[in-house]
């Protein structure tokens, strides 16, 4: 595992990360248009009051606003291939289908062949490390905050007159690189209904008539509280809010679309400084019955302590001293926090009628690609190593010590650091997921596959490959 390389990119990252940035001596990685003014210091609190007022900080970001996202989008650009590539495969509403191919950019004269020969010590030297592969910035770094897709923007909109939509930021993702809208949902009580939603999104202004008769009393309040919107850093009622209007804040199942996702992204609340915090990509609530430990850097280990977690601190960028100015919500956690785990713990994966009842493969039912995957994820791939069937996760966190491939540097107002452990995600229905990783920086299953391949010198081949990300489109 190159044991020198990382004890030398750990002490790098102490380095970085107790001296001023204008001070560390490096040349940013990427220059395309990096915004001026981005968070650089060490602060641990957000400040409290403001020193200028919301007319002024609004014109300010709206002003700022189109070059911001044109750098970003060139960053974008620079990393990914962005069209619009449908396989066949769909995803498990029916109504999208699954992204397919390598989106990642390779260095020029470079190719995966090339890197897979290459010791992490060697692309880190030369600087081979495809730029996708990174950890991948928040469109508006600096900032943060939530920021939705325009799909939700739009069905709140309609749905609630709720706004959602910043005026300092969108959001940065084409729409066919995400999962489909409005996400399924399956119970695990009625597995026998498959998607109870109608194909709508649940709100508080259609959950009941949706959901009566098939959840219980307990669901049902737990469901009405995970779609009651409470006021959150960027969305809230005070001065430095990032919506025009006063705004009643943010629910759960806004990120959570229908107990899933809808790939709205924000940064995790428990990294300091704040150019070193990681984007996060919504990750799906299915399947929250087998899991064990939760939230950004998962040290939270119920769901009930998630739920009152997200709503105390992840809301406001993990700062309880503006959460107490901005209206923090403090569910009560005998009724309140409980029901809405009890109806998250309702929540189950899409079916996966290749597998059997623990998790294997019907070889009466699955194409030898698929088989030849299914081989490669339990043995070479060493897939299952942490993604083991049924439920392909081990609720453990591991880390993949990727900054053994870059050195530390300042892109789009982010510190790119050693990110230290994450949790394993289940890979069941995780072709209705995209993006990946943490911060959603691999766009489809192809990347996923290639990065594992450099990351864990896996020395797949082409074949191994196609069916590994095969495999795993029947989870």
């Amino acid at each position: 595992m190159a044991r020198s390389a990382c004890l030398l990119s750990a002490v790098c990252s102490i380095i970085f990360l107790v001296t001023p940035m204008s001070q560390a001596g490096y040349e940013p990685a990427e220059k395309l248009g990096t915004p001026k003014g981005a968070d650089t210091g060490h602060e641990t609190y957000i400040p409290v009051v403001s020193d200028q007022d919301f007319q002024s900080v609004m014109q300010k970001d709206q002003k700022a606003k189109p070059t911001v996202m044109d750098a970003h989008q060139k960053l974008l650009e620079r990393r990914y291939d962005l069209s619009d590539k449908p396989s066949k495969t769909m995803m498990s509403g029916g109504r999208k289908a699954v992204q397919e191919g390598v989106r990642v950019r390779l260095p020029d004269g470079v190719t995966w062949d090339d890197l897979a020969t290459m010791s992490p010590a060697e692309i880190q030297d030369k600087g081979l490390f495809p730029k996708g592969f990174l950890p991948l910035p928040h469109a508006k770094h600096a900032t943060g905050g939530m920021v939705f897709p325009e799909n939700q923007i739009e069905r709140i909109t309609e749905l609630e007159q709720r706004d959602l939509k910043r005026f300092d930021v969108e959001f940065d993702m084409p729409a066919h690189l995400m999962p489909e809208f409005p996400p399924p949902l399956f119970l695990t009580t009625r597995p026998d209904l498959g998607d109870v939603s109608q194909g709508k999104l649940l709100s508080i202004d259609n959950y009941f008539e949706i959901m009566h008769g098939l959840i219980t009393p307990v669901q049902m309040e737990g469901l009405r509280l995970l779609l009651t919107p409470f006021p959150q850093q960027q969305f809230n009622q005070t001065e430095d809010r990032k919506v025009m209007r006063p705004s009643l804040g943010v629910t759960c199942l806004d990120c959570h679309a229908n107990g899933h996702t809808n790939a709205a992204f924000h940064l995790n609340p428990d990294t300091r400084p704040h150019a070193a915090r990681l984007r996060l990509d919504t990750v799906s609530l299915r399947g929250m019955f087998n899991q064990q430990i939760h939230g950004s850097k998962r040290s939270l280990r119920s769901v009930e302590d998630f739920s009152e977690f997200e709503q105390r601190t992840a809301y406001f960028d993990g700062d309880h001293v503006t959460a107490a100015k901005k209206g923090v919500h403090l569910p009560n956690r005998p009724d309140q926090v409980a029901m809405m785990a009890q109806m998250q713990n309702m929540l189950d994966f899409p079916p996966a009628p290749k597998l059997d009842v623990l998790g294997r493969l019907d070889p009466d039912n699955a194409t030898e690609q698929e088989l030849l995957g299914q081989k490669v994820f339990n043995g070479k791939g060493q897939c299952a190593a942490c993604h083991a069937a049924p439920v392909f996760m081990d609720n453990l966190m591991h880390d993949l010590k990727v900054e053994r491939f870059y050195k530390p540097q300042m892109i789009n107002d982010q510190f790119i650091h050693a990110e230290g452990p994450i949790k394993t995600f289940t890979l069941r229905g995780i072709k209705d997921s995209p993006p990946y990783l943490h911060d959603g920086r691999l766009l489809t299953l192809e990347d996923t596959v290639e990065f594992f391949n450099l990351v864990l010198s896996l020395q797949l081949n082409t074949e191994e490959k196609a069916a590994l990300t095969a495999y795993m489109r029947t989870l």
